[in-house]
């Protein structure tokens, strides 16, 4: 499993500023991180590099926890939370292909 770089504060401030905007791309329900949700979240971070997750019928402790599950095993940086939703972060590995600049 490959490691990512830590962000900076004023990096996750912009990227949870672009955040606002999206939608919801993946959302989770009662089963939690199955490796089904874990291969959708790695094509839609492939594609976008950053995704709004939407965590139906779980509590704050059980919304932290899917989070930082679902950063380690896609691997990815958690950007932040606001309620019921998450935002995760993962840079093109390709550098001509990349969406966003930090």
């Amino acid at each position: 499993m490959e490691t990512l770089p830590p962000l900076t504060g004023a990096q996750k401030t912009r990227l949870r500023g672009l955040g606002q905007t999206l939608g919801d791309m993946l959302k989770i329900g009662q089963a939690g991180a199955t490796p089904s949700v874990v291969a959708e979240l790695n094509r839609l971070l492939a594609a976008h590099e950053l995704v709004k997750v939407r965590f139906l019928g779980a509590d704050r402790d059980q919304r932290a926890a899917l989070s930082a599950e679902l950063a380690t095993q896609a691997p990815c940086a958690h950007v932040g939370s606001v309620g019921a939703t998450a935002l995760f972060y993962r840079a093109q590995p390709d550098p001509e292909k990349r969406r966003i600049a930090l």
